[in-house]
């Protein structure tokens, strides 16, 4: 007798209500989830590729550095105008820009994927 006789389907309401708010709450996991699959999946493809253009860049920064020594040595035997050494010097000051450039972006990418794997700050560390 403690049942109610009439309660006018709120019973049922209240359970299509808490049906919803629980399906609603999985979809934003879910969405949670994949976005942080895909946060870590491009870290790390960008991770492989800052890999591949920072060695580039440390070959370009070798061979523009022995271009300026021999373009150096060059006009310390008359064979050169200074205006190769300048150019030579531009061109290797061009290529550790860029290496710098490089590693900072590499930088960059460790702090992301540090991040995106969980990082050890909270958003209230400004993180």
């Amino acid at each position: 007798m403690l049942a109610p006789i009439f309660d006018a389907g709120r019973n049922q309401a209240n359970l299509q209500l808490a049906t919803v708010s629980r399906d609603i709450a999985l979809a934003q996991y879910e969405r949670a989830i994949q976005s942080a699959f895909r946060e870590v999946a491009d870290a790390l493809a960008g991770r492989a590729t800052l890999g591949e253009q920072l060695a580039a860049q440390q070959r370009l920064v070798r061979a523009e550095n022995g271009r300026n020594d021999l373009a150096d040595l060059r006009y310390r035997n008359g064979a050169a105008s200074y205006l190769e050494v300048l150019d030579a010097q531009r061109s290797l000051l061009a290529a550790q820009q860029g290496l710098v450039q490089v590693q900072t972006l590499v930088a960059q990418n460790l702090t992301g994927l540090y991040r995106v794997l969980g990082g050890g700050w909270s958003a209230a560390d400004g993180g």
